[in-house]
């Protein structure tokens, strides 16, 4: 089993946001992913969905999950659970930055957005 050392995992910058892919195909993980992210104070992720469960542990700052159209707050030590191709979004509600791990159960992951239309995974859009 490998160690792989995220200080040497790419970086993503995107609007708001800070990703990193820490375990999927390219590091030898096939059937799921794992991300490192970073969102900035009132950043968004888009409203989407995937055809897998997604957990997410937020390890510092809070937000706002809507999930099928329905808001719940969160806070530092919480878990997301979201279930497969449940329309969601995260926003960074609060002052400070959101830190989250996220848990994915396919790899890769396929995003759709709100209507089921293909989606690129905004990290990967050049």
């Amino acid at each position: 089993m490998p160690v792989i050392d995220n200080r040497n995992v790419k970086i993503h910058h995107v609007p708001g946001m800070i990703h990193q892919s820490v375990a999927n195909r390219d590091s030898g993980v096939n059937t799921m992913e794992v991300w490192k992210q970073t969102m900035r104070p009132g950043a968004a992720t888009p409203v989407h969905c995937h055809d897998c469960e997604e957990v997410i542990v937020v390890v510092k700052g809070s937000g706002t999950v809507t999930i099928e159209g329905e808001a719940t707050e969160f806070g530092p030590d919480s878990t997301l659970i979201l279930p497969p191709n449940a329309v969601h979004q995260i926003v960074n509600t609060g002052d400070e930055d959101l830190f989250f791990i996220a848990s994915l159960g396919m790899g890769p992951v396929r995003l759709k957005t709100a209507d089921g239309q293909p989606a690129e995974r905004p990290w990967l859009v050049t």
